[in-house]
């Protein structure tokens, strides 16, 4: 159900408090002011911009100030407040923030009826110790990756020089194919690998995907090594282990970029609204969460996509304003994702519609993935096209 049954509400204005400005945030956010326009909503997050995070393979091309939405523009336009804060829960402070209605914040305390907490996945950790030849997803959300990669390359001789991309989901894949394209069109003789520990690319997908995506790989001259574990990236070389005899090697690389995936760690359990759960299984009444940090008991999507985050946000915004009035009936969460597509490039991409058997490439696949990304821009500008 993506619209908000007969409902009456019970009190003039609510106060929610949003942890965490992502894709799942955001959506909530709007959905709320959709609905309820005169809620009072606080938008907790360490970070001064929301971040398009799905679009930065794209700054290869584009500057990343086009992905960056400043918190400062989302209070003008919604009328909300941003706090740059983290926070961390667990069960203790959950039942608490249950029971006082309430959330300690520096030496502020925050009184809400309603707290979201969407505060994401962590990408898995790279080095312990920082290297200026080590790249991570977190350094493309700061600079772009065009620059990031001149600065590399112009540091040494290019004709000898070599990329590592180590990670082959959809994040790796989408970096991989920009790199390449990029180093074309610089005329760099940098050569480019890709380091899997997989058997092949994209396994999470059907099977098309992987055999598509390193047939390309083929055709653009992009090494691929699977079943290779990454170990250590040092000055001129890559240190790897063969995942399936265990044998040590390394390669001649310049540089490593790292795309390890997300880090299963502080995820809340909900309902299937959206409600979170505490240890003794009761479901915390006023405290619901979305996004990458959630895991539904229900029939729907719990994949990490930009996706599903947005259809939870929506999800647990419409459920606050349910629960808030009356008769109180609650949605569950039901979305199965309709398609997914991999961009590989400013031409090309793969993906699947309505049905994983439904393969797509090319064009009509890359056209497809920006109008859905097209979709959230206008969700971001208040305008929600979100039919289903």
């Amino acid at each position: 159900m993506a619209f908000l049954p007969f409902n009456i509400p019970k009190q003039k204005r609510l106060k929610v408090v949003i942890v965490g400005g992502g894709y799942a945030g955001v959506a909530a956010l709007t959905n709320l002011l959709q609905y309820a326009p005169d809620t009072d909503i606080t938008i907790i997050d360490s970070k001064t911009h929301h971040i398009k995070i799905t679009h930065l393979h794209e700054t290869f091309r584009y500057p990343l100030t086009d992905l960056l939405v400043p918190f400062t523009e989302i209070e003008n336009r919604y009328g909300c407040r941003h706090i740059a804060a983290s926070v961390n829960f667990d069960q203790e402070m959950l039942q608490e923030c249950q029971d006082k209605k309430q959330l300690g914040l520096n030496e502020e305390v925050l009184n809400f009826d309603y707290l979201i907490i969407a505060s994401g996945c962590e990408s898995r950790a790279v080095d312990s110790i920082r290297k200026d030849n080590i790249l991570s997803l977190q350094d493309f959300t700061i600079a772009n990756g065009s620059d990031l990669l001149t600065k590399l390359l112009d540091q040494g001789n290019s004709s000898e020089q070599s990329i590592s991309v180590v990670g082959g989901g959809a994040t790796g894949i989408q970096f991989l194919f920009e790199i390449k394209q990029f180093l074309n069109r610089i005329k760099s003789k940098a050569a480019l690998r890709l380091i899997h520990s997989g058997e092949h690319v994209l396994e999470q997908f059907p099977d098309g995907f992987g055999s598509y995506v390193e047939a390309r790989m083929g055709e653009m001259d992009i090494a691929f090594y699977p079943n290779t574990y990454y170990r250590e990236q040092q000055d001129g070389q890559i240190l790897l282990t063969n995942k399936q005899t265990k044998e040590p090697f390394e390669l001649a690389s310049s540089l490593s970029i790292l795309f390890l995936g997300k880090k299963q760690q502080n995820i809340f359990t909900a309902n299937a609204f959206g409600q979170g759960i505490i240890a003794n299984q009761e479901p915390l009444q006023n405290i619901f969460v979305a996004g990458d940090c959630s895991y539904y008991q229900s029939l729907g999507s719990n994949t990490l996509t930009a996706q599903s985050a947005v259809r939870k946000g929506k999800l647990v915004a419409r459920n606050i304003l349910r629960h808030s009035g009356f008769p109180g009936l609650l949605e569950p969460y039901l979305h199965h994702e309709l398609g997914y597509v991999v961009s590989l490039g400013p031409s090309d991409a793969v993906g699947w519609l309505v049905s994983e058997g439904n393969l797509i490439t090319g064009i009509p696949a890359l056209t497809i993935k920006e109008l859905v990304e097209a979709q959230y821009d206008l969700l971001l500008a208040g305008i929600d096209t979100y039919l289903v």
